[in-house]
C-alpha cells in the first residue's frame, strides 16, 4: 500500500513568496512492517553485502553504564512475547509461566562487550526507489549501519555508510554477524519495507533569516488563535509554520533538517570544506501529537485507534536519545567523503 501525505493546510509561498526559493524536495520513506529481501530498499532489513567484504565492526570505546545490556536475539524474543500478550483476550493471563521465565532471564541483561562490536543494519536504499540519493560514480545503492552503543559527543549510535553498485554484488553474505549485546532496545530495528513519497519542505523557523522569521512568527500567532492551553500551538510563536508547513517528520532522504532542541549548526565537509547537506533522517517517530496533519491518509485510522501493533508511528521500533532524530549529512560535491551526524 502506498502512503500519501495530505496537502498542507496553507500554501505558505502564497503568503510568503520569498520562501519559494528555499523549497526543497524530501523523500518520506514511510517504513512499514514487512519482510524485505536483500534486493529491496528497506529500513532495518537484510543488506546486499558482498561475501568477500568484511562486515563492519565498531572498535569503540564502549563504556559500561548502569543499564543492563541485552542481545539482539533476546530483544526479538521479548518483542514476540509482549506482542502475543497484547493480542490475548483481557481475561487471559498476561504472560504464561514459560514467557514469564523468559522475560525474567532477559531482564537480567548481558555482559558489556569487550573488543570490536558487529554493527547493525539501519537502512538500505536503492536509487531506483529514492532518486534524491545522488550516489557517487556508478553506485546505485546506499547502505547504512550503526553501532548499537552510544558514542560521544552526541551520545547516540555511530553510523557508517557504504555506496555500492548492486550489479557488482553477485556472491552475497548469507549470515552477517550480530553483536553479542546492545545498549538499548531501540537500537535494534524491526525490518520494514518503504513506500517513498516526494514532499516539499521549507526551512525550520530557526533557519530563516531574522526578518522573515519575525513575519512568520507574527502570522503563525494569528493562525493559532484558539489553541487549547498546553498544546504545541499555545506555547510556540511559530508553531503553525513549524509543525504544519516546514519540515516533514519521520524517516526521509534530503529536505531540510528537523532542528529541535539545538540551534542550527552548519556542517562542513572535513575533506574539502564544502557545506554539507542532509542525507538521511533516522526518526524515532513518523509523527507526533504536534504534527497530526503529516499522518498519511492510509494510517489515520490506525493512528486514531491507538491499538495497532507495532505502533504505526514507529514501525521500526527505533529510539534515538529520548525520541529524537539522528541526522546524517554528506558532502554534495563528493558523497563518498566522510559524513557527519547530529542528534536533533
Amino acid at each position: 500500500m502506498t502512503r500519501t501525505t495530505p496537502p498542507r493546510p496553507v500554501n505558505v509561498t502564497a503568503v510568503f513568496p520569498s520562501l519559494a526559493r528555499l523549497a526543497r524536495t524530501a523523500t518520506r520513506l514511510h517504513p512499514r512492517p514487512g519482510s524485505p529481501s536483500r534486493r529491496d530498499s528497506s529500513i532495518g532489513g537484510p543488506l546486499l553485502w558482498p561475501a568477500d567484504r568484511p562486515w563492519p565492526h565498531c572498535d569503540g570505546p564502549h563504556e559500561p553504564d548502569a543499564l543492563a545490556a541485552t542481545s539482539p536475539a533476546d530483544e526479538r524474543l521479548l518483542r514476540q512475547i509482549l506482542t502475543a500478550a497484547q493480542n490475548r483476550p483481557r481475561s487471559d493471563t498476561l504472560l504464561t509461566p514459560q514467557e514469564q521465565a523468559a522475560v525474567e532471564r532477559i531482564t537480567v541483561g548481558r555482559p558489556w562487550p569487550e573488543g570490536p562490536v558487529a554493527m547493525l543494519s539501519v537502512a538500505q536504499l536503492y536509487a531506483r526507489d529514492v532518486p534524491a540519493l545522488r550516489p557517487p560514480g556508478s553506485a546505485d545503492l546506499l547502505q547504512v549501519l550503526w553501532c548499537p552503543f552510544d558514542h560521544p559527543p552526541e551520545n547516540m549510535p555511530r553510523t557508517t555508510l557504504f555506496w555500492r553498485s548492486a550489479a557488482l554484488v553477485t556472491d552475497i553474505l548469507a549470515a552477517p554477524p550480530e553483536p553479542t549485546a546492545l545498549q538499548y532496545p531501540g537500537y535494534l530495528l524491526e525490518p520494514c519495507l518503504i513506500d517513498p513519497e516526494q514532499v516539499t519542505e521549507y526551512p525550520a523557523p530557526l533557519e530563516l533569516r531574522q526578518d522573515l522569521r519575525s513575519q512568520v512568527q507574527e502570522w503563525s500567532t494569528r493562525q493559532k488563535a484558539g489553541a487549547e492551553p498546553g498544546s504545541a500551538y499555545d506555547q510556540v510563536k511559530d508553531a503553525f509554520y513549524q509543525y504544519e508547513l516546514s519540515v516533514a517528520p519521520g524517516w526521509k532522504v534530503g529536505g531540510w533538517a528537523p532542528w529541535s532542541f539545538t540551534d542550527p549548526r552548519p556542517q562542513y565537509c572535513s575533506a574539502c570544506g564544502t557545506p554539507m547537506e542532509p542525507l538521511l533522517t533516522i526518526a524515532s517517530t513518523e509523527w507526533s501529537d504536534s504534527e497530526p496533519s503529516w499522518i498519511p491518509y492510509e494510517d489515520q485510522a490506525a493512528a486514531a485507534a491507538h491499538t495497532a501493533q507495532p505502533d504505526p508511528a514507529n514501525p521500526a521500533m527505533v529510539s534515538v536519545g529520548r525520541g529524537y532524530n539522528q541526522q546524517i549529512y554528506t558532502c554534495p560535491a563528493a558523497p563518498e567523503h566522510p559524513h557527519a551526524e547530529l542528534m536533533q
